[in-house]
């Protein structure tokens, strides 16, 4: 009778889901970053360059997936909906957790309720560049051509952090300037390079090479200090404006309800990925400043964001949508 009581029991165990009966280790499969910009952008660059290190330890791929769309939007609800099994995450930028938030008066997702936050990533390098065409070498030229020929200059948005950047340049300068939406910088790029648009506040992933090539213009770099990879470039203080209040910004999340376990071990991996000097020096060539963070510092950082974003669109001019 034993036998048969306990060879029926493990005819039942056998039809169970193999996590019932034994859970496999995290992570047993390929690991998603999801980005909400598309290929050959910031995003997909340190996305990257991280995601390769992180690879290796963890011993399972990291696959880059390019979900630009609605201002980083698409991604941010992608990984809203995916299963909190620790496979897929937001690489995500201050786009889709910062200003769609204030910038959509219909919301598709909650910012802090539905994410599970992991780290921090670090800050990211603009600059101010121009095409050839455009007769000013600096962001005084700039602003009295500007004014010299109101509405006659254009300038493309590739992301929210662009868009906000420049209309508040725009509104502290007094000058008028009509803005081009993009899905991703690498296709704003393509019409600033052509003239088709005459200025950008842009990436050094995107605009640096351009630069050198003599393609653009570099007038100045949004930070508030000059960037080690153009030294000539004067900084937004030294070109004569205020200081920007709002900067661009890398955070990793999961979706809402992520195991702990799992956000602890992807949160200590991130820190030690971001500490490699291999990675901080490929980081530093695209001109992200890496930095992690704990998941309640990321929490707390994310709150005051939307609050330091609201408050900049509303100088801006930008309202909801």
């Amino acid at each position: 009778m034993r036998k048969l009581i306990a060879a029926a029991f493990a005819a039942v165990l056998s039809l169970l889901p193999s996590t019932v009966v034994h859970a496999q280790p995290w992570p047993s499969r390929p690991i998603k970053f999801v980005i909400p910009f598309g290929p050959g952008s910031a995003s997909d660059a340190l996305a990257r360059i991280a995601g390769q290190e992180l690879a290796q330890l963890l011993g399972q791929p990291v696959v880059v997936v390019q979900k630009p769309g609605a201002d980083g939007a698409l991604s941010a609800i992608e990984v809203k909906r995916s299963p909190p099994d620790g496979y897929t995450f937001l690489f995500g930028t201050n786009s889709p957790l910062a200003v769609v938030p204030n910038i959509r008066k219909e919301q598709a997702y909650d910012v802090l309720a539905d994410f599970t936050p992991v780290t921090f990533l670090g800050d990211n390098t603009f600059f101010i560049v121009v095409h050839p065409s455009v007769p000013a070498k600096s962001l005084a030229e700039l602003i009295a051509h500007a004014k010299a020929n109101p509405k006659v200059l254009n300038y493309a948005a590739g992301n929210t952090y662009a868009l906000v950047a420049t209309a508040m340049f725009a509104a502290n300068a007094g000058i008028e300037m009509q803005s081009i939406p993009y899905k991703s910088e690498p296709d704003a790029i393509v019409d600033l390079l052509s003239g088709r648009v005459h200025l950008m506040f842009g990436t050094s992933t995107t605009t640096a090479p351009h630069v050198r090539a003599g393609n653009l213009r570099a007038l100045a770099t949004t930070f508030h200090e000059r960037s080690p990879l153009m030294p000539d470039v004067p900084s937004i203080l030294e070109a004569g404006q205020p200081k920007f209040p709002i900067g661009p910004w890398f955070a990793l999340l999961g979706p809402a309800g992520l195991p702990p376990e799992i956000v602890a071990r992807m949160q200590k991996e991130m820190a030690t990925v971001l500490a490699n000097p291999a990675v901080r020096e490929q980081m530093l060539r695209q001109g992200f400043i890496p930095r992690s963070s704990t998941p309640e510092e990321l929490t707390t950082y994310m709150k005051d964001q939307l609050t330091v974003w609201k408050t900049a669109l509303k100088a801006a001019g930008i309202e909801p949508q």
